[in-house]
């Protein structure tokens, strides 16, 4: 049988998906590796853990399926986005990758904001952001000038692993748009920014569409894990456009919205269709002449995590979340703002703070359990509002993954928030899964990744508005909106 394998290089660990033609999923592994945390603020990971995991994750499959090295035909990959891997002239790692959720950078991008922001805004689409990459350079440069003299190229996580497997340098453009130095538009590396902030000396690796074939496994691998034919590797792209596209977002109606450790409400947009000016991420996608549209809400399945912790330790969250059927949309009253860390979207604000709002003497543990879930499908909302008005349409249908897909009432209050039909994955392999169908359609498994999406994707459940439910959450989300004003003048005062 024949096989394609999507690689995912996530913040905590590396998952490979091993797929058949009829979209099945064989195998599959998955191996994590430590968080480096040398300051307060900063995160870090050795690259030469991913490299290990991955050479783990080979075995493991190899292990599992006879003909796993006889048959895999293609690899792609999905990636964290942002996070920096830096190396020298003979493309060694100078230092350990400083990660998207990494903070120390605050003041590099007021920097970049106050001196170059209309500028970055026009070129990149995206506000500056500790998480992006050009701040972390810039960092670099002012705090580490003993490796700044030494740099010689950059690369992200994802395609770094690449270059371990092919000895290939090269970036696509759904990663690049994550880094603050690529043209959005023009689909290049700015020349612009790169003056600006005096990064002549770097150089930028070649920038290929998602679905490019940039080579095969180089000829050491093979011999180490026993490959007996070339296999092929593509680019892959960012987790989050990877993600969509393994749940099946391929049209501009239709959402993806996304609850872990932070929310993402995502959609896809025509080239060039729209400016958010900053107020949503925009970014190329894996899908040819597309970008997608991107909010963040930081705290979303952490809020409800801080609140078990807080209020009920130890209790399942199967448990917790048992009797909020029981509390009316509203939950009569109690509202909760989810900025228990800060926000970045709508607001990008790093000192709000959360609260609770309407505490009254008959809410009992199920009414604040429903209000943490309301106000986090609220706080995401949000991002679906910002992305309706600018562009003046209604999302038929939206794909709802991770915590909030795993509960049927969760998922018929986002029906009932958002005013739209909300289905869940009968599978859920995340980014792992997109970096999969990208390689399948690259071996020419099928015609177009419509086609592989038909047959990789399929759907468990549909929940669909309740009238009543909808008309209560337009009142309650209304007063929700009058939360982060009034807890920013309490707050900052």
């Amino acid at each position: 049988m024949k096989y394609v394998l999507g690689i995912d290089l996530g913040t905590s660990s590396l998952k490979g998906v091993l797929v058949n033609p009829s979209g099945t999923v064989v195998a599959e592994h998955s191996v994590t590796y430590p968080l480096l945390t040398p300051k307060p603020g900063f995160s870090e990971q050795d690259p030469q853990d991913w490299l290990h995991a991955c050479d783990v994750v080979f075995e493991e499959l190899k292990s599992k399926v006879d003909d796993f090295t006889e048959n895999l035909e293609g690899i792609s990959f999905s990636g964290q986005m942002h996070s920096l891997v830096i190396l020298d002239e003979e493309k060694s790692i100078l230092r350990p990758a400083i990660l998207w959720n990494d903070t120390r950078t605050s003041q590099q991008c007021r920097e970049i904001m106050a001196h170059f922001g209309k500028e970055m805004l026009q070129i990149t689409k995206n506000k500056a952001f500790e998480g992006f990459t050009l701040p972390k350079i810039l960092w670099l440069q002012e705090n580490e000038p003993e490796i700044w003299e030494r740099a010689c190229y950059i690369q992200l996580p994802k395609d770094y692993l690449r270059f371990y497997l092919t000895d290939k340098l090269n970036m696509d453009y759904s990663d690049a748009a994550g880094t603050l130095l690529l043209d959005v538009n023009n689909r290049c590396w700015s020349d612009a920014v790169r003056k600006q902030f005096k990064l002549d000396k770097l150089r930028f690796p070649q920038l290929v569409p998602s679905g490019a074939c940039v080579g095969c496994l180089k000829q050491s691998i093979k011999e180490k894990f026993g490959f007996k034919q070339d296999v092929k590797v593509f680019a892959g792209g960012a987790d989050n456009a990877c993600a969509a596209l393994g749940a099946g977002v391929l049209q501009s109606d239709v959402g993806l919205c996304s609850v872990g450790t932070s929310g993402v409400f995502l959609s896809l947009e025509s080239r060039d269709d729209i400016d958010y000016e900053g107020k949503l991420h925009l970014f190329n996608h894996v899908i040819a002449d597309a970008n997608y549209s991107m909010g963040v809400t930081l705290a979303a399945g952490s809020s409800l995590n801080w609140f078990r912790d807080t209020f009920a330790k130890g209790m399942d969250f199967s448990l917790l979340l048992r009797d909020i059927k029981t509390v009316p949309p509203g939950s009569e009253g109690l509202l909760f703002a989810p900025y228990i860390v800060g926000e970045r979207m709508p607001y990008a604000d790093s000192t709000i703070r959360g609260s609770f709002v309407g505490i009254d003497v008959h809410h009992r543990l199920q009414h604040f359990t429903r209000a943490v879930i309301e106000g986090i499908t609220f706080s995401l909302k949000d991002l679906l509002t910002i992305m309706e008005t600018a562009k003046q349409k209604k999302f038929t249908k939206i794909i709802s993954v991770g915590g909030a897909a795993k509960n049927t009432d969760w998922l018929q209050i986002q029906a009932d928030i958002f005013n739209s039909t909300v289905v869940s994955l009968k599978t859920e392999q995340g980014p792992a899964l997109g970096a999969a169908i990208l390689a399948a359609v690259g071996v020419d498994w099928f015609s177009s990744l419509e086609e592989a999406v038909e047959a990789f994707v399929s759907y468990k459940k549909c929940f669909q508005p309740i009238p009543e439910n909808v008309a209560a959450y337009q009142r309650s989300y209304s007063r929700y909106c009058k939360l982060y004003p009034a807890l920013k003048s309490i707050i900052d005062s």
